[in-house]
This record gives structure tokens, sequence and C-alpha cells, in this order.
């Protein structure tokens, strides 16, 4: 298994909307994709806004390919979302279980 992990830092005032968009938009999508295995997020507040790290659960690394593409390292992070942002990584973090 593969845990894919990703931050972004939301504008304070932005951060309900982002909730919002997470869970009614974002996570239903993960959840549909083959391969995958859990997905959740965690929040904490720092300086210049809310950190979100995404974690994303998958069985193998084809799998996130068929997700994110060959470039699979790269951040697939919607332009409304995107909106949101204070800044956010362009590359994931992937670690082995």
């Amino acid at each position: 298994m593969i845990s894919r992990h990703w931050i972004g830092i939301v504008r304070s005032e932005m951060t309900s909307a982002y909730i919002d968009h997470l869970e009614n938009t974002v996570m239903p999508k993960l959840n549909q994709s083959e391969g995958i295995q859990n997905a959740y997020y965690l929040k904490r507040t720092v300086n210049d806004g809310t950190e979100f790290l995404i974690v994303t659960e998958w069985d193998c690394l084809e799998s996130i390919k068929k997700f994110a593409g060959n470039d699979y390292d790269r951040a697939v992070v919607d332009p409304y979302a995107k909106s949101m942002m204070v800044r956010y990584d362009r590359k994931v973090r992937h670690y082995f279980i």
C-alpha cells in the first residue's frame, strides 16, 4: 500500500468553503478512484491561514498513475481549490506502508 500526502494552506476566511469543497467534491471523487483504499484530511491553524494535510492510501503505484497521470508526483489541485490557497505543494510525497 502507498500513502500519498499533500499540504495546502487556505486563507483563513476561506476555511469553511474549502472544507465544504473537500467533503462534497474532492473526497467523493477520490473515493470513486480505482485502487483507493482510504482518503482523509487533517487541518491546523498556522500563521497565514489553515493548513490542510490530505492523505490518500492506494493499493499500488499503477492506481496512483491512473488518478494523477504518469507524472504521479505532481499534485492534482483543481482551479477552485487553488483560488482559496495561500500556497500549496506542487509535488506530493509518497510513503510505502
